[in-house]
Formats: C-alpha cells, structure tokens, sequence
C-alpha cells in the first residue's frame, strides 16, 4: 500500500485559518504528501510566501460567489466587518460545485475542511476519508461546541470548573452571537459527520480537553502539535524595525498587536494608545486604524506623538510578528488571545497581557492566565471595554520583575516552555499524526 497521499485543503475565508492549514500543508509535504489548496483568487498571493513546497503543494483558486450586501470584490474575512461574517458564510457555502469539481478531476485521499460542514457528505460520495481540522483551542470547542452545549456554559461532568465566561465578557457574546447560530451548526455538523478530528494543539496543554471532546463526539481525536513555522532568517526583521528595537535595552519593549480582523472603536483605539503611554515602557503597537480612520495617525489622541515620540510607535499595517516577538528587547506582548498568537507567546520569553475579543479567545485566555498562570488578561469594565488604567495595571504587573505576579507568571512560562520545545516533543506529534492520516486512508 503506497504510503504517500494527496490531500486537500479547505480552511474558512480567513487567514486566521489558511496560514495554519498552510503551516499544516507544510508539515505533509516535508514528509513527501501532496496537497491541494483551495483558495479565494486574491488570497493566493498573500499565502504563497508562506508555501514552503511550491512543487507540492498547489493552490487551486476558488471564484467567490457574489452575495447580496457583500461588499464588491470581497473573499476573505480581512475585506469586512465581523457583522458581515453571516454573508461571506453563505459565499463561502456557494463554491461547493467549484469544490465538488475539482474532487472530481483531482481525486485527493482525503479533505481537511473547518467551516464547510457539506465535506463529510461530498467525501463520501466519492470515497473520500475527510478529516475536521479545528485551529481554534480544544477549550473553546469543548466549551462551545460540544453537542447539546449552550454557549459558555459549562456541560455536567465537565473537565474544569476554572475556565467560563464572565458578566463582563457580554461584548463578545454579542458579537459571537451574529454569526454563532450558523457557525455553531456548521461546526457541530462538521463534527458529528466527519471521519476524524483534528485538533492544533498538544496534550501538554489541553490533553483533558482533547479527550471530553473524543468523548462527546464518540469519534477519534488526532493533535497535530501547535505547528509554529520556524523563523525565516533568510528575511531579517526590516531595518526601520530593527533600528528602533535596538535602541532599548533586553526585555523592555511592549509589543501589542491584535490580529487581521480586529477593528477597534476610535475611543477604544485612543484608550489603548494612552494606556501604553501610562506604562513609561517603550512600545509598539501594530492594530489596524479604528473604524471610521483611514490610517492610525488620524486616530491618535491630541498630543500623543509628540510626548512619546523617543519610545513609542504605532503603526496601521503589516508586521513581520514572529521576528518581532523574538527580539531581545521585546519583554511583553499585548495580545487579543488568538490561537496562533498564543503558541507563538509560549514559545518565546516574552511576558503576556490579553486582551480577548471573541468567545474562544475569551476561553483560551482564562486557561492561560487561571489554570496556567502564564499571563495576565486586561480586565473590563461592565460595559465590555477596557480602560488605560486596566491596560497599564496588566502590563506594569507582568513587567515588574519584583512583583509577585510577575514572578509568578515568568517562573510558570519558564516551565511550560521548557515542556514544549523539549527534543522531539513537537515533532513526534507530526509524525503520529501522519501515521494516523496513513492508516485512515488505508483503512
């Protein structure tokens, strides 16, 4: 029987989750697989840099249907607002003749999807095994999406009592709650009909998680590890960034980014911005311009340029992360708590502060910052926003090296680090999880 499969790949219109399918794709095709990708036309040239096996890994560009209230030309969650996530959902279902025809033609072993709970059905018609490939956190799907679970509200019997929503995490079961319904059925769906589930995580971290959700499902559960890409040193951090980290001394720049969706409200911008300004410490911070602003500057409140301009910056684009984090002079990251950007935090020595704004972001935090002790989160005001103050207090907290809190936390890091990058750990987690890709397909 031969070893080697051809898969395909069909993440969410997000890069959230097709540069970690990618990171995936990456894995299957260093152990000599082939894969297909299946992508929005546009996005294909922003995920090509991360293909590391051009020769292996092909993408296959999908036409995304038009879908009244749509923006024109819009393909992926970076081109709308989160309330428009119900409409890009309906596009994304529309592709499935594109991705039925290409199954046809191509005839892989088997589908990786995440949102797309029509795969299992169109796989079996053609005797395909398909494999539910969740890059969110064994915790929030085990709080979330197991079946006949409410929303943040813990089943009986279940795993830890620590981890749960709070009075003052209302925002973002509102802003959960606009696309939840349809997510909560596609994701369920996905997971009751596929053949196997596949989770971007470790036993290390939610090995408890892992199993209540292999449990609920009755179905087997494979870890692929967190699947961090190892930095790129063909391409040094760019020059603008690296002369203004140099000038300070190791571990005392607080970096602060919040991912490619998150939009912040000006005021909250303008809080966010005043509370780095609060810490003394010298900062980065890399977030999109707020609603309403065409660039971050425009945003900023009256004055802030000029008071912090030897040790602060804050800029509206893209950032190279993973080189950022792993700057010596880096001490802190201000994080919104996704998924990738908490392996990459882990990994690193940098302290943490989050600032969750989605339901699985909210669960990851808790897990981290409650039942780990690794960071601090920035607390809310009842209203769901935070203040300069809170940023501040969390940031100062972790940062000062006599606190008992920051003790606390660097020590707990330490530990938890020295687990994850222990020789082989990571990499026996791609190889069983090929192996069982193997067997699966022979089956």
């Amino acid at each position: 029987m031969d070893s080697k499969f051809h898969a395909f790949m069909f993440p969410w219109f997000s890069f959230g989750h097709m540069i970690p399918f990618l990171h995936l794709a990456n894995k299957l095709a260093e152990k000599g697989h082939r894969v297909t990708f299946l992508v929005p036309k546009k996005a294909q040239k922003q995920l090509e840099p991360h293909n590391l096996f051009p020769e292996s890994i092909v993408f296959h560009p999908l036409t995304v249907p038009h879908v009244d209230g749509l923006p024109v030309g819009a393909e992926t969650t970076s081109d709308i607002s989160i309330s428009m996530d119900n409409l890009l959902s309906e596009a994304f279902d529309l592709t499935r003749d594109q991705v039925e025809a290409a199954v046809r033609t191509l005839k892989p072993d088997l589908i990786f999807f995440d949102f797309a709970h029509w795969i299992p059905e169109l796989a079996k018609q053609h005797m395909i095994k398909n494999v539910s490939y969740m890059i969110v956190s064994a915790t929030a799907i085990a709080h979330t999406l197991v079946p006949g679970g409410a929303l943040g509200v813990p089943p009986p019997g279940y795993p830890s009592s620590k981890v749960l929503f709070r009075e003052n995490d209302a925002h973002t079961l509102v802003t959960l709650s606009i696309f939840y319904e349809r997510l909560y059925h596609q994701l369920t769906t996905g997971l009751k009909s596929c053949d196997v589930i596949a989770l971007r995580t470790c036993n290390e971290i939610e090995g408890k998680f892992c199993d209540y959700i292999s449990r609920q499902y009755n179905k087997k559960v494979l870890l692929t590890g967190p699947l961090l890409p190892e930095l790129d040193t063909s391409k040094p951090l760019e020059e603008h960034w690296s002369q203004f980290l140099r000038k300070f001394p190791p571990g005392s720049v607080v970096f602060c980014a919040l991912g490619s969706q998150i939009v912040l409200e000006k005021d909250q911008f303008q809080e966010l911005c005043l509370g780095m300004e609060l810490t003394g410490l010298p900062f980065l911070i890399a977030v999109k311009p707020p609603r309403g602003s065409s660039t971050v500057q425009e945003a900023l409140p009256e004055g802030f340029e000029e008071r912090v301009k030897e040790r602060g910056v804050v800029w509206g684009g893209w950032v190279q992360q993973p080189l950022i984090l792993s700057h010596p002079s880096v001490g802190c990251f201000v994080s919104h708590c996704g998924p990738g950007a908490i392996w990459e935090c882990l990994m690193n020595d940098v302290q943490m502060a989050f600032i969750p704004f989605l339901g699985d972001q909210v669960l990851f935090t808790r897990l981290m910052t409650e039942e780990f002790q690794v960071s601090v989160e920035v607390l809310r005001e009842k209203t769901g926003w935070f203040s300069k103050e809170s940023s501040r207090d969390a940031i100062k907290s972790v940062m000062d090296k006599d606190s008992e809190l920051g003790k606390l936390v660097r020590s707990n890091h330490t530990k938890l680090k020295e687990v994850l990058v222990s020789p082989g750990l990571l990499d026996g987690y791609v190889d069983n999880f090929v192996e069982a890709l193997v067997d699966l397909i022979n089956v």
